[in-house]
């Protein structure tokens, strides 16, 4: 009788276990809850980095110089750069429009394979889609 019952025992709690395993598998859990012990730091923000330091470097340009010359004049640079903003596939386009026809043989089909990757990428992965 004892070896019988030892035996039965052991198979339920086999079962039990085993069901405690299945269910823990798929269960999907609780979050464990993150604890603040104190409220932190604030940041040390550098307020002269390059960028703020440079910011309305050209403003006085219009007042001084009787709003004769733009910034964007004045930027030294490629052509097909200056004053542009865009992505890097507008950007390719602008250089082929410009340039394109002096362009060495290698470099200009370097370019409109760029040209023609970036435009299946944006069409595929775009923001419109």
């Amino acid at each position: 009788m004892c070896v019988s019952g030892g035996v039965l025992r052991r198979a339920v709690t086999a079962c039990q276990s085993s069901a405690l395993l299945c269910a823990r598998l798929f269960s999907a859990g609780t979050c464990a809850r993150i604890r603040m012990h104190a409220v932190p730091k604030l940041k040390e923000v550098d307020r002269w980095t390059e960028k703020r330091s440079m910011f309305g470097v050209y403003d006085n340009i219009g007042i001084l110089g009787d709003f004769k010359a733009h910034p964007k004049d004045l930027i030294r640079g490629p052509v097909w750069l200056r004053g542009f903003s865009g992505n890097e596939l507008q950007r390719l386009i602008r250089k082929k429009r410009m340039v394109g026809e002096r362009m060495l043989t290698e470099d200009k089909h370097s370019l409109d394979k760029r040209i023609s990757f970036l435009y299946r990428r944006f069409n595929r992965y775009g923001k419109h889609r």
